[in-house]
């Protein structure tokens, strides 16, 4: 096994990180190009137009020849995000619990 076992998981926050960050630049600079935010954010090209295809997908950004705007969807997506990190909070404490129970006491 590697040293991320649960490399699905890791690689899906890691997504969802990016594209937190990507929209609260677009937020504050909009409307602004690709370039442009992949400068901002520290992210590679490559990866900020994979988000802004996903973002515009779902309605949270909309592309406009100046750049990538942000759409009223924003903050309900912002808010929902929030809710399901809230939400994982027990079920990691639950999980972490799990894991160090002794052996034999892990039904």
């Amino acid at each position: 096994m590697g040293s991320d076992p649960m490399g699905s998981i890791s690689e899906e926050f890691e997504i969802l990180e990016r594209h937190i960050r990507m929209l609260r630049t677009v937020k504050a600079n909009q409307p602004i190009g690709l370039i442009r935010l992949s400068e901002a954010t520290g992210i590679p090209k490559h990866k900020v137009r994979y988000s802004l295809k996903l973002l515009e997908q779902q309605g949270i950004i909309r592309a406009t020849q100046e750049g990538a705007v942000v759409t009223e969807g924003y903050d309900e997506f912002m808010r929902s995000i929030a809710e399901y990190v809230d939400a994982l909070e027990p079920k990691i404490e639950a999980l972490r619990a799990t894991l160090e129970a002794p052996d034999n006491c892990v039904r």
